[in-house]
């Protein structure tokens, strides 16, 4: 795995250059910035899903080590210490508490891949810590803790990165320069969509905790619930008490291209209709959703959500098309096409390896190379593909959609610092309770 990796990527047309193209914030206010020839040492946190993605990708890069792992599942930290050996060819130091993690001092990176729950306090805690942090999305449980991130970079100067990788996918890139440079005229509005073939998970029932469960640390900030037999590990991200639903589980990824493509920030107005209709059990979110984002001066963004109907679009289980008054734009983690006026292929690139679409790793290419993005960032000073300033706000935008739903009218947004006006029962979503002790704290 780990020289298939290494080999692509020295021999992909990518480098530090192409991707600081995508790069939106400077790493210029961090001081600490390493040699180019010095070791950057990584700890993973959650690695039954996404945290083998950073491992890959880790594993794939010149002068990295994966020197920690962190697990609170006995049986996914035994496993990943082997994966971590067989990938890199030394053994990681393993934790079940990530603050103790933190402790160590050759500890310079570490990845989150934990539930949502823990997303934004394990990245406040790590940058605290002097640690930088990559961040997998959504950047937060709630719009206060987006804030909270945003003020704990700036404070600590510690960079951190928000998973979204099509960020550093060369044709993204591209396609985002060729929009810039008036490719299809005025972009005006972006559509994403995700559709896939979820499952019921049932109604569960009050268990004991499994002994290869801390169950203690697994719900850290969040107050203490009962475990129950489907929850861990998938089944919490349609739990609102732990999770944030399928707008943030996966159209985090696609309303930020949206937003890149037509330049720009916070909506106006946000609309979002939708609910549970395919089955009749513990989901607590929405399997089906439509959220769309008005902006002053004629722009817009709409989401398509369909979490048990994978009937796609162009084929495609997940992407967004850009609209301009000359053309059109369809865009994915893998293809770039061009369409003119009259539906004509006119352009189209295709990234030189796969990246997954609809299942629950996601593992491929952009993994690398967003890792490689913040090497450099760390390295060389190069700008981050997806900064934390910018990951907020595409998350915001997910946020403020799953809030709509909540309250079940649109909502009126204050432009410059996303707040909802006029709306204190809509206002009193953007935070959430935390178990006594547990509060992230700036």
């Amino acid at each position: 795995m780990t020289n298939t990796r290494r080999d692509f990527l020295k021999k992909s047309a990518i480098g530090a250059t192409g991707i600081a193209i995508a790069g939106t914030s400077t790493a210029k206010a961090y001081s600490g910035i390493k040699d180019a020839n010095e070791k950057i040492v990584f700890g993973i946190t959650g690695l039954h899903s996404r945290g083998k993605a950073h491992l890959e990708a880790i594993a794939a890069l010149e002068n990295t080590e994966i020197g920690f792992v962190c697990d609170v599942d006995s049986r996914v930290l035994e496993e990943s210490v082997k994966l971590v050996k067989e990938a890199t060819g030394k053994t990681p130091k393993a934790f079940v508490d990530y603050r103790k993690m933190l402790e160590e001092k050759d500890l310079d990176v570490v990845t989150i891949a934990t539930p949502e729950h823990w997303h934004a306090p394990m990245a406040i805690m790590g940058a605290q810590a002097g640690k930088h942090v990559y961040i997998e999305k959504p950047a937060s449980h709630n719009p206060a803790e987006g804030e909270m991130l945003v003020k704990v970079q700036k404070k600590t100067g510690m960079l951190i990165q928000m998973g979204n990788q099509q960020r550093s996918a060369p044709t993204s890139i591209q396609a985002i320069k060729d929009i810039r440079n008036g490719i299809i005229g005025d972009a005006y509005y972006a559509k994403a969509w995700y559709s896939n073939q979820r499952g019921s998970i049932g109604k569960g029932q009050v268990v004991p905790v499994p002994d290869w469960l801390n169950w203690d640390l697994w719900q850290g900030p969040a107050p203490r619930r009962d475990y129950q037999d489907n929850l861990v590990h998938y089944n919490w991200h349609w739990f609102k008490h732990w999770g944030t639903g399928e707008i943030h589980n996966n159209a985090t990824h696609e309303i930020d291209i949206c937003r890149w493509a037509l330049d720009v920030e916070i909506p106006n107005k946000v609309t979002s209709s939708g609910g549970r209709f395919h089955y009749d059990d513990d989901w607590q979110f929405y399997d089906t959703q439509d959220a769309s984002y008005e902006y002053s001066g004629g722009k817009m963004i709409t989401w398509e959500g369909r979490s048990c109907n994978r009937f796609p679009h162009y084929g495609r289980g997940r992407g967004v098309t850009i609209h301009g008054t000359n053309g059109t734009i369809l865009l994915d983690r893998n293809d770039y096409i061009l369409y003119d006026t009259k539906n004509k292929v006119v352009k189209e690139m295709n990234e030189a390896g796969f990246s997954e679409t609809t299942d629950t790793s996601g593992i491929g290419t952009l993994d690398v190379y967003h890792m490689q993005n913040m090497l450099d960032a760390i390295r060389k000073g190069a700008k981050l593909a997806a900064p934390i300033n910018e990951g907020r706000i595409s998350t915001l935008l997910c946020h403020l959609g799953n809030i709509s739903q909540e309250v079940g009218r649109t909502l009126y947004v204050d432009s410059k610092n996303g707040h909802i006006i006029g709306d204190g029962q809509a206002m009193q979503l953007w935070s959430r309770e935390y178990e006594p002790g547990w509060e992230p704290k700036v």
